[in-house]
């Protein structure tokens, strides 16, 4: 068994800076243009003609761009949400049935099995779900929509390369609608810097076979900067009188110094010799995590803080941690309160990112700084009385 990458020459991805991130206008002409790139590229005219022949715009992926609600859900209720009793089983059951190749994994990438099999829960509960969109359409309607073309664009030339090994098929390829692929969900360009033929047929299929897939994620994990054989999270146990503005994930301390604070984790030691930030998922009153350097790992594979903190949660659970401790935190804000802070804190000059009712790492961060300034707690959990001063 090889990374089937490695064998293979692939052709220069087009990447003029102005055409690259080009978007919007008539769908025709959109097209036309991304088939002329990709003829420039060096693709044959033939080839180009056949990968785009049934392209269309599907308004089914806009308005599914558009309604990620799912991320206003705060950590408990997502958490509880996602992380079943049968997921938990059936993990068990995929780490033993594979169990050859999480082995093969840790021994080459040295990435711990439950951090894979949870990425494999949640993205296509162990690849019994991934998703029904035509993924060429899907990748071609986001990078003629122009909120992100700079990401999508060069996943339609990715798509392509794979088509012209024999990996992807423009008419049947289904899959989630932002365009990934396959039992982890992958986009094209990462299958193409990632993709290992982990089962040996000579091809990487990542929607049908499971070791190819865990063996991609792996290799795409390490590559990410993961650090082999270390932990990424744990559930710890902190003191009432703790600074907690030195709370957060842009404020990391050693081990040691948490320890003599008075951090301790919670059913098991910390690990020493290693940095770690204290992550508050919903304030100083509830759930407490130690999050350790592979914990920002994370945020390169999916951006939303409470899908992160819940995939890095449910791979201890997978390995045997306990259910954590959910205490008694503060009530959150409404959407609409949620979106009233993030503006009040734009107008104070903070970078929130979009106005958009979501706890995202920008809100956070902006959130803490208040709460200094006001002389309230800061540990980055937006209240009404938050609401109320600023």
């Amino acid at each position: 068994m090889r990374t089937i990458l490695a064998a293979i020459t692939i052709l220069p991805l087009a990447a003029a800076p102005q055409s690259a991130f080009a978007c919007g206008g008539d769908f025709g002409g959109f097209v036309n243009g991304l088939k002329a790139e990709a003829r420039a590229a060096g693709h044959p005219a033939e080839r180009v003609d056949r990968f785009f022949a049934g392209v269309r715009a599907d308004g089914a992926v806009l308005r599914a761009d558009r309604s990620q609600g799912v991320f206003r859900k705060d950590f408990i209720e997502f958490s509880q949400a996602v992380i079943s009793k049968n997921r938990l089983v059936n993990g068990q059951k995929n780490a033993q049935r594979h169990a050859q190749t999480f082995k093969r994994i840790a021994r080459e990438y040295g990435v711990s099995s439950g951090v894979l099999l949870a990425f494999w829960a949640l993205e296509t509960d162990y690849g019994a779900v991934q998703g029904d969109f035509n993924t060429l359409n899907a990748l071609v309607t986001l990078a003629h929509d122009c909120r992100r073309p700079a990401l999508f664009r060069p996943q339609i030339f990715a798509a392509l390369e794979l088509y012209a090994r024999g990996d992807f098929d423009p008419a049947r390829t289904r899959g989630a609608w932002a365009g990934e692929i396959g039992q982890v969900q992958m986009l094209p360009e990462d299958i193409l810097r990632n993709g290992v033929d982990g089962d040996g047929d000579g091809h990487v299929t990542l929607k049908t076979s499971a070791p190819d897939a865990l063996m991609s994620g792996a290799k795409m994990l390490r590559g990410l900067g993961w650090r082999p054989g270390e932990p990424w999270m744990q559930e710890i146990v902190v003191p009432d009188g703790l600074d907690w503005s030195k709370t957060g994930l842009d404020r990391e301390l050693s081990v040691s110094e948490w320890a003599r604070m008075g951090v301790k984790g919670r059913s098991a030691p910390l690990a020493s010799g290693l940095k770690g930030s204290i992550l508050l998922p919903m304030g100083r009153k509830g759930p407490a995590f130690m999050a350790y350097p592979n914990f920002r790992v994370y945020f390169e594979w999916n951006k939303s803080f409470v899908y992160v903190t819940t995939a890095a949660y449910f791979a201890t659970r997978l390995e045997g941690a306990p259910i954590y401790d959910a205490r008694n935190p503060e009530r959150g804000l409404s959407v609409g309160e949620m979106k009233a802070v993030q503006q009040k804190l734009a107008a104070r000059g903070h970078d929130v990112g979009a106005i958009d009712g979501i706890l995202g790492a920008k809100t956070r961060a902006a959130v803490q700084k208040e709460q200094q300034r006001l002389g309230l707690p800061a540990d980055a959990w937006p209240t009404k009385t938050l609401l109320g001063k600023l």
